[in-house]
């Protein structure tokens, strides 16, 4: 269970805990207020005192301040303690290093903690709030389809550029900003960077744990890795990414979409084929979150726990 009020609690940002926020980044006081709100939601189980901007499958983003939101803070799984989050942190940086040099340009992203008085470290990744009109679903909704959009090649050919044995990215439309004709990408919560070996730098572990402790090992040793591999070869990216059309309400994109995919394929990829894709993978994230659902009903109704997780109301697939 997730303990204690947040008064004790301090932030670690950008390294050592002794390093205090940079100019106009996210005020540490604030972060640990932003903290404390999480831990009254999850303990009374209410959380209309946050304002949500979004969920992922494993983190969501909240709005800092709520009344006028300057800032973007995806809140991580709990780390087990300050060794766990700075290997994370580590990981992080070199993710955005390896990034860029991949010719990916990430938003102004900083990893953050928060250390409870039980040990345990609440991590974020805070980013700015950017205009609704610079998202790249948005900017498709609004583009004539007959026309095309240049984001559309953009996004296909940035992600093949950084896509490769040791490194993945997740490319779909909603992680990417488009400004004054130039990409922005937004995901890098989940650092997806391999050893020459091959083997997951990421703490898989961090992203079994809102699971219920039965299935944390079996999704941790194989079913983890296994979507991950995904993010680090081109034709799964670009599955996730033609799949997102369609979570996005953008089908009609599709083809376009799929024109430029396929000059990176050796055998060239379908819309049927994208469908299927889709299908199965909106049923195995739906089914994880039902899980979840059930674990916060068990814990909150018959073990009478706060329930450590914030999930999802609904999630259009």
């Amino acid at each position: 269970m997730i303990g204690g009020g947040s008064e004790a609690a301090h932030t670690i940002g950008g390294g050592a805990s002794s390093i205090p926020a940079s100019p106009g980044a996210l005020p540490d006081a604030e972060l640990r207020e932003l903290e404390k709100l999480v831990q009254e939601a999850l303990h009374s189980g209410h959380e209309a005192q946050l304002v949500v901007l979004g969920y992922g499958e494993i983190s969501l983003v909240l709005a800092w301040p709520p009344e006028n939101p300057r800032f973007a803070c995806k809140r991580l799984p709990s780390f087990s303690d300050c060794l766990r989050f700075e290997q994370y942190r580590r990981t992080f940086d070199d993710y955005l290093d390896a990034l860029r040099a991949g010719g990916v340009d990430p938003v102004p992203s900083s990893f953050r903690g928060v250390e409870r008085p039980d040990g345990t470290v609440a991590g974020y990744v805070v980013q700015p709030v950017l205009p609704g009109s610079s998202l790249a679903p948005n900017v498709l909704a609004k583009a004539n389809v007959a026309d095309g959009h240049p984001l559309v090649a953009a996004v296909v050919e940035t992600a093949a550029g950084v896509v490769g044995p040791r490194i993945g990215i997740d490319a779909q439309l909603s992680n990417w900003t488009w400004t004054a004709g130039r990409l922005g990408y937004l995901d890098v919560t989940t650092p997806m960077l391999w050893s020459a070996g091959g083997r997951p730098l990421l703490d898989v572990a961090l992203l079994a744990r809102p699971l219920p402790w039965l299935l944390r090992d079996p999704v941790r040793r194989f079913l983890a890795p296994r979507i991950l591999d995904g993010y680090r070869n081109l034709r799964g990216v670009y599955f996730d990414l033609c799949g997102n059309l369609i979570k996005q309400g953008l089908e009609v994109w599709l083809p376009e979409l799929l024109v430029h995919v396929n000059r990176h394929l050796e055998s060239p990829m379908t819309i049927e084929e994208v469908r299927r894709y889709y299908r199965s993978d909106a049923r195995l994230w739906a089914a994880l979150l039902r899980v979840r659902r059930l674990d916060r009903a068990w814990q909150r109704g018959v073990r009478r726990r706060p329930y450590p997780f914030l999930l999802p109301r609904e999630i259009q697939r």
